[in-house]
């Protein structure tokens, strides 16, 4: 793995990804604690359903994803939890929140189970608000996973000063729905605060088979801290 992409020895080293290959609705109710989108969480301890700080009302619930040791620094058996404020549907575009798009905003959170932390208001809802298709009706979906392997991360002006070709192939790699890997944020390194963050899930929320309004083009990024207890979402917009 001397040369990744054509790419120079900067970016050799590499980093765990589960690409997200395809989504499958599913047939009946999804109980068990794997990796979906919709329906309604898996709950591993008590039920912590985030409130929006703005509407004091439940977030809508995002995905489930199972978290391996290569992504959360610690055993197996645990899950991270991804909620959003987002309106019902024919409501969703007026009742839009733009804080949903900052992970210190309140109106986004990452909960991770078992051992995780979060510092927001939490209902002990086991189920409530969740991903509909664009008809309205609930949706819920599992994946088809495909293992492989990222380039590194490389800071925002070593990335711009590859060669065009060399950039555009990088781009390409990361410019994907996936688990884990390398995160490309559009606005150079403009990661979260906090941290340090390892990411955790890439999702552009147009062309899927659920419904989901962050902006005009987004693309979603969550983080997990490399202790495995603190999660944080954002939504940058191309």
């Amino acid at each position: 793995m001397g040369r990744v992409l054509g790419l120079s020895a900067t970016v050799a080293a590499m980093a765990a990804v589960w690409r997200i290959a395809n989504y499958h609705r599913a047939e009946a109710p999804v109980t068990e604690p794997v990796t979906k989108f919709g329906g309604q969480p898996v709950w591993l301890t008590r039920p912590e359903w985030p409130v929006s700080e703005g509407w004091d009302t439940p977030m809508r619930f995002v995905c489930q994803i199972a978290l391996e040791p290569e992504l959360a620094g610690a055993g197996p058996g645990r899950l991270a939890y991804v909620f959003v404020t987002h309106g019902d549907h024919g409501s969703d575009v007026e009742d839009f929140d733009p804080d949903v798009i900052f992970p210190d905003g309140g109106e986004n959170a990452v909960i991770i189970q078992p051992g995780g932390v979060f510092d927001g208001p939490t209902s002990p809802l086991t189920s409530g608000p969740t991903l509909y298709d664009s008809d309205g009706s609930p949706a819920e979906c599992t994946v088809e996973l495909v293992r492989g392997e990222d380039p590194e991360h490389l800071p925002f002006d070593a990335y711009m000063a590859l060669p065009p070709h060399d950039r555009d192939r990088y781009f390409q790699t990361l410019d994907q729905d996936k688990i884990g890997g390398t995160a490309l944020l559009f606005n150079g390194d403009d990661w979260p605060e906090g941290g340090p963050w390892r990411p955790l899930l890439r999702l552009e929320a147009d062309g899927k088979p659920f419904y989901l309004n962050l902006g005009a083009s987004p693309v979603a990024f969550a983080f997990i801290s490399t202790d495995g207890r603190h999660g944080c979402f954002l939504v940058q917009d191309s």
